[in-house]
């Protein structure tokens, strides 16, 4: 299960972000997710809420926000959410379109709780 590491690194990055803010605590974390990038949401967060089991009283959540599949017409400039694998142009019908998005996964934001 690579959600394990993938939520392991997530804390990881958000606790680096306490070196510059003294007493400070992780209180939100906050992950884009590509419908392409072979992660699936909820095993990460079950991932992420079970390496901060039985430790912090007040842990960080998880904001996961997804991103559907979207390609681009080189022709007309459309950005369209693909169905069925379909990569045809649904405006102009353009054969060939290039992705946009759906292969993210990145980490947002880190949110900060100050003493």
């Amino acid at each position: 299960m690579h959600e394990m590491s993938i939520a392991t690194s997530l804390l990881d990055a958000a606790r680096d972000q306490l070196r510059g803010h003294p007493g400070a605590r992780v209180s939100k974390v906050g992950v884009r997710i590509g419908e392409w990038s072979g992660v699936d949401p909820e095993s990460l967060r079950f991932c992420f809420d079970a390496l901060l089991a039985g430790g912090d009283p007040n842990p960080p959540s998880l904001d996961i926000e997804f991103l559907a599949r979207q390609n681009r017409c080189a022709a007309c400039g459309t950005v369209f959410a693909l169905t069925d694998f379909e990569i045809q142009c649904p405006h102009c019908g353009e054969p060939i379109t290039s992705p946009v998005s759906g292969n993210e996964l990145e980490l947002a934001y880190v949110e900060l709780e100050e003493p």
